[in-house]
């Protein structure tokens, strides 16, 4: 149960940093504050949910929800460890068709770590 009530927090981490906090951040600073913000929260944010997710991994009741979220967890650790590096180097360097890619990347992973916590709230009730 606690383990839901961490997914169920994640979530809406995932929703509002999507929906609030990253249109807003971008629209409203200056290119290079935005882009510094951005590089700050980040490797927190990623830090934090995979953290989480190691936590609801062990709470989990059902090997099926540990599996995915631990994979979920992995795929936090790779996006924080070693996408993350890669997507600023890129940016760094000029390299727009890498940058978009990498980051076309962690947006993808990061929309099927949303689904995933999604389905297994779902799949609980």
């Amino acid at each position: 149960m606690i383990a839901n009530h961490l997914i169920a927090a994640m979530v809406g981490i995932m929703l509002f940093f999507t929906v609030v906090v990253a249109p807003t951040v971008f629209k409203v600073l200056p290119v290079e504050w935005s882009s510094k913000y951005v590089r700050n929260f980040f490797p927190k944010y990623y830090a934090s949910l995979g953290i989480l997710t190691v936590i609801s991994a062990f709470l989990a009741q059902s090997s099926h929800a540990q599996y995915l979220l631990i994979a979920c967890a992995i795929l936090f650790a790779f996006t924080l460890f070693y996408l993350t590096g890669k997507i600023n180097q890129a940016k760094d360097l000029g390299l727009h068709k890498q940058f978009h890619i990498l980051h076309g990347l962690s947006v993808a992973i990061n929309l099927v770590q949303l689904i995933a916590f999604i389905y297994l709230l779902v799949v609980s009730l």
